[in-house]
């Protein structure tokens, strides 16, 4: 797989699209799947954070996520829909999670969050891989894709 890279890279190289997904995730429930050690994948409702040239998950140590993104890392995070039509746009993140212990990177994650996240949650940093994001203009779909290069 190509290398994941933090969103930093996306908003120097993709400002807008950035925007319009900060705007879609930052602080509000997404879905993330993840993939269990047996191939099956997994849904699991998180609230990303959004800040400081990365893109984070604050996750409680017992969760099974926790269990299927330190066996893999592997992910895809998708927006949740405000309507049927999709009026609000979609925006979806594929990578690979890396699970933070530096407590300086903690301190960003919490400055970021619109929550407190409890002391005992984990933390990671969801690496970019690819990036899709689309907008519904007169019933039309707009789709922009965007790819990690560093």
């Amino acid at each position: 797989m190509t290398n994941a890279i933090s969103w930093q890279l996306l908003e120097e190289q993709s400002s807008q699209m950035a925007l319009f997904g900060k705007d879609r995730l930052d602080g509000k429930v997404a879905y993330l799947a993840t993939i269990r050690n047996d191939g099956m994948p997994r849904a699991h409702p998180v609230t990303p954070v959004i800040g400081g040239g990365y893109c984070f998950i604050f996750v409680e140590p017992d969760s099974q996520k926790v269990r299927d993104l330190q066996s893999n890392g592997y992910f895809c995070l998708h927006c949740s829909m405000n309507d049927s039509s999709g009026s609000s746009g979609e925006f979806q993140v594929t990578g690979i999670a890396e699970q933070i212990v530096d407590p300086n990177l903690r301190e960003v994650a919490e400055a970021a969050s619109s929550y407190r996240p409890s002391a005992r949650s984990l933390l990671f940093e969801l690496r970019l891989v690819e990036v899709l994001s689309t907008s519904y203009r007169g019933g039309r779909p707009d789709r922009s894709r965007w790819l990690a290069r560093s």
